[in-house]
């Protein structure tokens, strides 16, 4: 197992061994950072005037450029004589204190050694720079054939080491990934699940992650669990529609299944209002990220999108590898089957718990909901109003135009309910077309006013050939009841008195 610490110490070694083995009093290695596509000095063996200078400045290609040039190419190093180069702007250079000679094949303190460190498939890992020969003198061809052989050797010991570190790395996210996937199922409430996504795709290396699931009500994608944002961030706050989405999801953005897009690319697609957030893990160069767009759709088995992971950031602030996109992809696919079956857990839950048609707390939820309230309304000696809700001429309305006109009906009441009630109300379908509110610290004045409004309400709506209308019957703890079957008996018996009398409205006596 390598680490990035042990491939620090690996170059620090290849310094010292190239400076005791082939007699250079100062090495040099410049690590190259495919995340910014420059070189680091990352290693000053020797001089400590050299050290001081040098270390953890950086250079781009374009200086080094200029100085790998094939007429310097000597072996497969660059031998850089004195005048042949100037390095008045070279701001990073060090030139060692040294005693000029007179001898042409003395070594001149503006000359210039450089060994190139190639990966085998040709590109760089590193370059290494020697000076300062213990000789004095410029290294002839034979030493600067054993100077390149070893540079061979030493890059691919680098090689090897980074690729080891660099899978190491990737194991070690993927153990973490397999335990948060195991971790999956353990659980069936939808907010862990979301926890638990975000953390898995964090552990792969993004420091900031988002999960976005469909609004009920817009159908809008809202972001409903983040790592690395708070939710109240103004990156958070712009919801995306799912055609908007859909529209980043072509086909040439597609690796693995993961969807990734540069920002003109993605803005070209979006309305920049959705641009929200810019990167602050950036690279440079072809390798780097900049700005990108990461998303990873949650598609359902019969191809719906249920939601999308946003990861952004990356740590190492490169592109995301095929292996990576491969990985994420897979914990999508899990993540999916996994907030699948939470939805289905709570959706039953919730059904054990409230009619499927209205969406309103069924009779189950309203005993237990009575109980309760004539238990707190009794402990502290405050009132609190029962009512219940029966529709007129429903069974007409079912005769003449079936029963999908009924279930509209009672769908229409349900909403009127939801809507003109408080927040501390709750209204209720018992069953049929019968329904409930309870309503804490409300007199006959206030209930009334509550009831002629759901009314009026309920009666505009209406067709006019399909005119509703309800009866409403009232009973008031503890007045007319000090226990929940007492209480409901009176409010049944008043109203059933409406129904009979026509009058719509009837408090218990």
């Amino acid at each position: 197992m390598q680490t990035e610490e042990q491939v620090s110490q690996l170059l620090a070694d290849m310094a010292r061994t190239i400076s005791e083995s082939l007699g250079f009093r100062t090495v040099v290695v410049n690590s190259y950072r495919p995340a910014y596509d420059d070189f680091e000095v990352t290693v000053v063996h020797g001089s400590e005037d050299a050290l001081n200078a040098l270390l953890g400045t950086t250079g781009s290609w374009d200086e080094w450029e200029s100085l790998l040039d094939e007429r310097f190419r000597r072996h497969g190093v660059y031998m850089l004589p004195a005048g042949e180069f100037s390095w008045a702007d070279d701001r990073s250079a060090f030139t060692p204190d040294l005693e000029i000679s007179t001898d042409p094949n003395a070594w001149h303190p503006d000359d210039a050694l450089f060994v190139p460190l190639v990966h085998t498939e040709g590109h760089l890992l590193g370059i290494i720079s020697v000076d300062e020969p213990v000789t004095g003198m410029r290294p002839g061809d034979e030493h600067l054939q054993v100077l390149w052989a070893v540079a061979e050797h030493a890059a691919l010991a680098l090689q090897s080491a980074r690729e080891s570190a660099l899978a190491d790395a990737h194991r070690q996210a993927l153990a973490h990934l397999l335990t948060v996937s195991s971790r999956l199922t353990e659980t069936l409430a939808t907010d862990a699940v979301l926890q638990s996504i975000c953390d898995g795709i964090a552990a792969l290396g993004f420091q900031r992650v988002s999960i976005d699931l469909p609004d009920p009500d817009t159908n809008l994608l809202v972001p409903r669990h983040a790592v690395g944002w708070l939710m109240d961030d103004p990156a958070m706050s712009v919801p995306f529609s799912i055609e908007a989405t859909m529209r980043l999801l072509e086909p040439e953005f597609d690796i693995a299944g993961c969807y990734l897009l540069t920002t003109p690319q993605a803005l070209a697609r979006v309305p920049a209002s959705h641009h929200t957030y810019r990167s602050a893990s950036n690279g440079r160069g072809p390798r780097g990220w900049d700005h990108h767009w990461l998303v990873v759709p949650m598609w359902s088995t019969d191809g719906e999108l249920l939601g999308v992971i946003w990861a952004d950031d990356p740590a190492d602030r490169l592109l995301p590898s095929r292996p990576l996109l491969q990985a994420l992809r897979v914990f999508a696919n899990q993540a999916t089957a996994a907030l699948t079956s939470a939805r289905h857990f709570e959706e039953m839950r919730y059904l054990a718990e409230h009619d499927p048609l209205t969406r309103l707390p069924n009779r189950l939820a309203f005993s237990q909901r009575l109980g309760t309230e004539t238990a707190r309304s009794g402990r502290y000696h405050r009132p609190f109003a029962l009512v219940l809700c029966d529709l007129d001429g429903f069974k007409g309305l079912n005769d003449r135009n079936g029963h999908h006109a009924g279930d509209e009906a009672l769908v229409r009441l349900g909403d009127l309910l939801h809507a003109q009630l408080r927040q501390p109300d709750m209204p209720f379908r018992i069953g049929g077309d019968e329904f409930a509110m309870i309503l804490p610290e409300t007199d006959e004045a206030e209930v009334r006013a509550v009831v002629d409004r759901i009314a009026a309400d309920l009666r505009g709506e209406a067709d006019s050939d399909d005119q509703l209308g309800a009866s409403f019957g009232v009973a008031v703890f503890p007045r007319d009841g000090g226990d929940p079957d007492s209480l409901f008996r009176a409010a049944d018996d008043a109203m059933y008195a409406a129904k009979r009398s026509g009058a719509g409205l009837h408090f218990a006596a």
